[in-house]
């Protein structure tokens, strides 16, 4: 964790709105993505789970998303037929869905929790099963370059689908309540929850995006110094005239950008000594936001573990206040 702030004032970051240029196509390649995704899409299957959490029912899960590739994923609800709203979280960089029954706290707060795998991660601190079936040229190691210099082969253009695709599936799932649908996660998962709650339109009911990344690409890949971010510095370190392609791809993906198009309501947490994320990057998105009912929490002595529990109980309680719990 940085000791000293790492961005800049408060007072400004509250002011900080740079001037993003969405791509002309940017609605059109969306569209395109996800009709060929969910015309590709086969029904899910849910199966039950032995795990050491008696106390809730956990399920494995398996659906479809980019160019109908399986994702896994996991089901934790409390026992009954009772319909419930439902949280659906995504999972941090380099992290996977975990161990059965290892994420449970929204399912003990008395919501269906559904959690995403992330394909072709999951093997730096949690465990994955999705692998990323898709190739691409040249890239740094990680993701965050893997198909940068198109966009049509861009590793978070198959990412976010899969997000948006999980929503359209728990949308329908049996036991959930349809029209409170929450999206959340941490990092890389705070910033798949703002591209779902960009791209699935009303389906996603609220957003509680954490420390979100993927946001504020220009500033962020010159200024943030520390990994994932970095990835991308260190390609076009060796891929010298690359830059403009790879700005192009980017802003197709990025939270600033997409967050224009989200009018559910919106609660945010940034930490003021954050390293991997800067925090002007969250207020980036943040302030794109088209919603009415906003909020940011904000963690003056914090790195990018944010809030922690903490938050996670103001959470509860804002969400709760806004899916009538």
């Amino acid at each position: 964790m940085a000791q000293t702030f790492t961005d800049l004032p408060l007072e400004l970051l509250r002011e900080y709105r740079p001037a993003l240029t969405a791509p002309d196509d940017l609605d059109a390649f969306w569209d395109e993505t996800l009709a060929e995704a969910r015309a590709a899409a086969r029904p899910l299957r849910l199966a039950e789970v032995a795990s050491p959490v008696r106390a809730l029912r956990v399920q494995d899960l398996t659906f479809t998303g980019f160019g109908g590739d399986e994702i896994r994923g996991w089901v934790v609800r409390p026992h009954g037929d009772e319909e419930l709203p439902a949280v659906v979280e995504f999972i941090g960089y380099g992290g996977g869905r975990g161990l059965p029954g290892e994420k449970t706290a929204w399912a003990t707060a008395g919501y269906v929790h559904v959690i995403m795998d992330t394909r072709g991660q999951g093997s730096t601190w949690s465990v994955g099963d999705t692998p990323d079936p898709h190739g691409s040229a040249a890239a740094f190691p990680g993701v965050m370059t893997r198909g940068v210099l198109d966009p049509r082969d861009y590793y978070y253009r198959r990412l976010y689908t899969d997000a948006v695709r999980l929503v359209d599936e728990v949308s329908r799932m049996e036991g959930v309540d349809a029209s409170r649908i929450a999206v959340t996660g941490g990092s890389q998962g705070g910033g798949l929850s703002i591209a779902a709650a960009a791209l699935a339109g009303e389906a996603v009911a609220a957003l509680l995006p954490d420390v979100p990344f993927l946001a504020d690409f220009p500033s962020a890949i010159v200024r943030t110094p520390l990994a994932p971010f970095t990835e991308i510095t260190r390609f076009l370190s060796v891929h010298r005239d690359a830059e403009d392609a790879v700005l192009r791809t980017l802003s197709y993906v990025d939270g600033a950008i997409l967050a224009r198009r989200i009018t559910a309501p919106a609660l945010f947490s940034v930490a003021l000594m954050d390293d991997v994320v800067l925090p002007s990057g969250v207020f980036a998105s943040f302030h794109a936001l088209a919603s009415t009912d906003t909020a940011i929490e904000v963690y003056r002595y914090n790195g990018h573990e944010g809030g922690g529990y903490r938050h996670f109980m103001k959470q509860v309680a804002w969400l709760d206040a806004r899916f009538g719990r």
